[in-house]
């Protein structure tokens, strides 16, 4: 991609945040926008990387294609948002030009839910009730060998942390940062990894 694509890209990203990102979260108390904003706000907050923070500002991107690609036949659980999201996400990102990492950690999130549901039982009592109930459409609680291959990823400790977040950003009244500072996030990564392929 040259810079005029990526502009492109970034634009439609946030394009896609304004628009429909003042629907509500499935549930919960925020809309989506105020939700994936605070997780990035907290994913920066603990010093987290560039990528990291932009995946916890797409982890939850995949419920946005439901407005913004009203073509698509989606499944929905209920009233709780769209089935696979996090796979639907994933797949946006790469087709941007987003790397393979920020794609593997938003695709990861749901899988994080079902493992800490498994390895910490107390933790399915902390959850909210929307949360609860998408968890049955999601594959319920890990079986032990999946939760053992979960823990083998290199990425393991960065799922948990993005899960943590996203249970976190949930707090109401909570002013929305300025979108320019993820919008040069998008813009520096991306430029990043065009210059890695043309190397």
């Amino acid at each position: 991609m040259d810079n005029k694509q990526i502009a492109a890209v970034v634009d439609e990203i946030v394009s896609l945040y304004q628009q429909f990102g003042s629907e509500d979260y499935i549930g919960e108390p925020v809309s989506q926008i105020e939700h994936m904003c605070q997780c990035a706000q907290l994913a920066e907050a603990a010093g987290a990387s560039t990528e990291v923070i932009l995946a916890a500002l797409f982890h939850d991107i995949g419920h946005l294609c439901e407005f913004a690609f009203p073509e698509k036949s989606l499944q929905h659980m209920d009233h709780f948002g769209i089935i696979d999201h996090e796979k639907l996400g994933a797949n946006y990102l790469l087709q941007k030009g987003f790397s393979p990492s920020i794609a593997s950690i938003v695709e990861s999130h749901v899988a994080a839910k079902r493992y800490l549901t498994y390895a910490n039982p107390a933790y399915y009592n902390c959850l909210s009730e929307a949360s609860k109930k998408t968890l049955e459409f999601q594959g319920g609680m890990m079986f032990p060998e999946e939760a053992v291959a979960f823990e083998a990823h290199e990425y393991f400790n960065t799922f948990i942390a993005i899960r943590k977040w996203d249970d976190e950003a949930k707090t109401t009244n909570l002013p929305l940062p300025d979108m320019d500072r993820y919008k040069k996030l998008m813009i520096e990564h991306l430029s990043a990894a065009q210059q890695q392929q043309t190397v």
